[in-house]
């Protein structure tokens, strides 16, 4: 049966586990040609701009012995209202899987419903579950796992934050959140988060014993026209040398990139000792390429 990849809770404990393993083993074993997706085309449908999650999903399907189809949006019969369904179903036919990157997780969902083969969000304005995935690779690379930890996020309750919220609830460790008023992560999302999920005022607060710090971009793609308003509403939420030297002696400090210096992360934070936002960025290739054999391959753990 095909497996989607939407948000995180699509997977289970043991399944984010073994995936965060897989791609520590492919990491290790360094830029090695694999066999596991030969003769397998994966597409990636995108209507939002990319760097590293295009790059690292196109050099993980080529590493594993597949290789990609980019579509933008605007370039399928889509941008022409094509109904998802019919393009879904299609696309089924020549395809492995999909890679979607888009505004509308309603979107992502209508193509998994209708599509035979699997799916899975890239980035949509609620959910980057595939971020979150090789972000946890990055905790257990770093502190050798997941369990007792602390991750503070600092910032808007926006698509990443939602995600890292669902990462908790399905693994169990602690998640603190600081956001501006007005700009907290969704109440049925924050929900879904469990016991393990808080909402704090300050992010002093939040950052105070945290084994990891988060956070991202005060304006995301799509909110250009509110940049200037974020800025004033986000003042104070800066993570800065203040707030890692109130965390743990051994802090990670992670940012999804790309980063506004000076502004959501200081600079001397984002290029010093405990940050570990290039790490972070290079496991994307390799947690996608677990992932995409896990899902394309033809057997499922």
């Amino acid at each position: 049966m095909k497996r989607d990849v939407l948000t995180i809770r699509d997977l289970q404990t043991e399944e984010v586990r073994f995936l965060i393993d897989r791609g520590l083993e492919i990491k290790r074993a360094g830029r090695k040609a694999g066999t596991a997706l030969n003769g397998k085309t994966m597409g990636l449908i995108f209507e939002k701009s990319s760097t590293r999650t295009r790059v690292s999903f196109e050099t993980a399907m080529f590493r594993a012995g597949g290789q990609t189809l980019f579509l933008k949006t605007a370039d399928t019969q889509i941008a022409r209202d094509e109904p998802i369904k019919d393009t879904a179903r299609v696309l089924s036919r020549y395809l492995a899987g999909l890679v979607i990157r888009t505004y509308s997780q309603g979107l992502v969902e209508e193509m998994a419903r209708w599509a035979s083969i699997p799916v899975i969000n890239a980035l949509t304005d609620l959910y980057h579950p595939c971020q979150i995935l090789s972000d946890l690779m990055t905790v257990v690379e770093k502190r050798g796992g997941l369990d007792g930890i602390r991750v503070a996020w600092i910032g808007d309750g926006n698509n990443v934050a939602h995600s890292w919220i669902h990462a908790a609830g399905v693994l169990g460790f602690e998640l603190v959140l600081s956001c501006p008023e007005g700009y907290c992560p969704r109440a049925d999302v924050l929900a879904a988060g469990g016991t393990h999920v808080h909402m704090v005022e300050t992010p002093l607060e939040a950052v105070t014993g945290a084994h990891v710090i988060n956070t991202d971009v005060w304006a995301s793609m799509g909110q250009e026209l509110e940049r200037e308003q974020r800025i004033r509403a986000f003042q104070g939420f800066r993570v800065d040398r203040r707030l890692v030297d109130a965390a743990a002696p051994d802090v990670l400090v992670m940012h999804c990139l790309p980063a506004h210096r000076g502004e959501e992360i200081a600079e001397d934070v984002l290029e010093g000792p405990r940050s570990v936002v290039f790490d972070q960025a290079e496991n994307k290739v390799h947690l996608h390429q677990a992932l995409l054999e896990w899902l394309l391959g033809e057997e499922k753990k």
